[in-house]
């Protein structure tokens, strides 16, 4: 019997959904201050929520995060000026102290009650928190930065995993090709 297979999620942020969550991540700051600082981690670096929630300070040595493990083994997670901001509204702990603990002070926040609620907020009932990982992908292809590039701040071991998200970048990709068939036809004496 063929086992089913299940459609590949391939969720990504738009700017308008981008603008929403941000405004309603603002909102919920004062009231929830850990999970929105997991989101915005998650956003500004590309981390899977595993390696944010279970973080400890002793991993934290700017301007990255050097994790011992992770699903693909040790992996360096690099610390934009967003990130670091984001860091820096915590008091620094421990070395072997969790930078997001739970109200108890024992165990690592679980923000998926918090999440269910927020993205019903933002109009975005579907958004699964790995997409923001998929999000920041996609915004750095539309960016231009190179696929081995985005393999590194990902984490990833091999380039096949990363060129998973080229297909995200349709809109990059037809401007390139316009920009080179422009350039060409430029060279051959073609207006264009």
């Amino acid at each position: 019997m063929p086992r089913f297979k299940r459609p590949k999620m391939e969720r990504y942020l738009t700017p308008a959904e981008y603008r929403r969550l941000g405004a309603d991540l603002r909102k919920a700051e004062a009231e929830h201050p850990i999970p929105v600082a997991i989101v915005r981690l998650l956003m500004f670096t590309g981390a899977r929520l595993g390696e944010i929630r279970f973080l400890r300070w002793g991993m934290v040595k700017p301007p990255r995060l050097v994790l011992p493990d992770s699903k693909t083994g040790p992996k360096v997670i690099w610390l934009n000026s967003q990130a670091l901001k984001v860091l820096a509204g915590f008091d620094r702990g421990e070395d072997d102290a969790l930078v997001f603990v739970n109200s108890r002070g024992k165990h690592p926040v679980n923000i998926e009650p918090w999440w269910y609620n927020l993205r019903r907020r933002c109009a975005m009932p579907d958004l699964r928190v790995h997409d923001l990982r998929h999000s920041f992908a996609s915004t750095a292809i539309m960016d231009n930065v190179p696929l081995a590039t985005i393999g590194k701040l990902l984490g990833h071991v091999l380039p096949e995993t990363t060129a998973k998200y080229a297909h995200l970048s349709d809109d990059v990709i037809g401007d390139a090709a316009e920009r080179i068939s422009g350039s060409l036809a430029q060279a051959i004496g073609l207006r264009s």
